[in-house]
């Protein structure tokens, strides 16, 4: 990654006589936990974790605790949850800490330039991509439905721009071509946590220096809502394929069929069909076909609205889709 240092991907502090440093973790999602993980079980000290707010979610509306704050308390370790990180009672939280650094991964709020400047080391982000592309929230999304084969993870030292600070070290991650953003995020919250300990090992050491990101190669990966799931059938066939991946499981990749949503799970490209329009059905022998702008997908998995999840097949033997008929707007 132009001059950026590359650092081992191996958990090394904690040796006798070697230097550790007293952290404050900050994540929130699971992807996050295998660094928090990680980090117990390194020589640093895990003083406290920093994670977002507990919150509402599923079909029951029930309170529920964030991925890294139930890894923290079964850790018995201490919980900040601040509804801001500029909250004046949180900063006075950081500084009577007295950590030396903040590891951060996938924490989900804006730090304040306050924040930053009070441990010694700053805060140390792992970033899921190389850097400087992809820069933003869903960097594996937009690897994947670009349609780039390499992609990895990068440590750099946070600054108020969006993901522009001097980076520490960066490991590479090969994107299969059945790879879906789930797969992807899996693969690099593990190595990315091993990146991240590493990283923690050299600033200890006084070994590791950040540098600065090059100038060249910048892209931007803003977050996907469900709206920027909706299939579009006048893509290309390989094209639909990977932002399908790129959306699942989340936001979820979706159609319409006869007026209601029609959820899909990752489709495979059948380039050599090109009699079907672009969004035309064929459920036949060669299982459920879309057409695109060029060629043909698979269906794999389809949810109906208000359904379960099942195989196109099955969908298909109960709706029996018309000739000609057509999902989509």
């Amino acid at each position: 990654m132009g001059r950026c240092r590359r650092v081992p991907a191996q958990p090394a502090a904690g040796r006798e006589g070697e230097p550790a440093l007293r952290l404050l973790f900050a994540g929130t999602p699971a992807p996050a936990v295998p660094s928090l993980e990680a980090l117990l079980a390194s020589g640093h000290e895990v003083a406290a974790v920093l994670t977002r707010p507990d919150a509402r979610s599923g079909r029951g509306r029930r309170v529920s605790r964030s991925p890294v704050a139930e890894t923290a308390d079964a850790a018995g370790l201490p919980v900040l949850q601040p509804r801001s990180p500029r909250e004046p009672e949180f900063l006075e939280q950081l500084a009577g800490l007295a950590v030396d650094c903040v590891p951060v991964v996938a924490y989900g709020a804006l730090v304040p330039p306050a924040a930053l400047g009070v441990p010694e080391h700053g805060w140390v982000n792992l970033h899921f991509s190389l850097l400087p592309a992809w820069r933003g929230a869903a960097p594996v999304q937009h690897a994947i439905m670009a349609g780039d084969e390499i992609t990895g993870a990068s440590t750099f030292r946070l600054e108020a721009g969006l993901d522009t600070g001097p980076v520490y070290g960066t490991v590479t991650e090969p994107i299969g071509p059945r790879d879906t953003a789930g797969d992807l995020l899996g693969r690099l919250a593990i190595s990315g946590a091993l990146l991240l300990v590493a990283t923690l090992d050299g600033i200890a050491a006084g070994t590791l220096v950040a540098e600065p990101q090059p100038a060249e190669g910048i892209s931007l990966a803003p977050k996907l809502e469900a709206a920027d799931a909706q299939v579009d059938w006048s893509l290309p066939a390989h094209v639909v394929d990977r932002r399908v991946r790129g959306v699942t499981p989340v936001p979820g990749a979706w159609t319409t069929w006869r007026g209601d949503r029609l959820r899909l799970g990752p489709v495979v490209p059948v380039a050599e069909r090109s009699d079907l329009a672009a969004g035309e059905l064929s459920a036949g022998p060669d299982g459920v076909l879309v057409g695109t702008g060029r060629g043909a997908v698979r269906l794999g998995d389809v949810q109906p609205a208000g359904k379960r999840m099942l195989p196109a097949a099955d969908w298909a033997r109960g709706a029996r889709p018309a000739p000609g008929e057509r999902v989509g707007p």
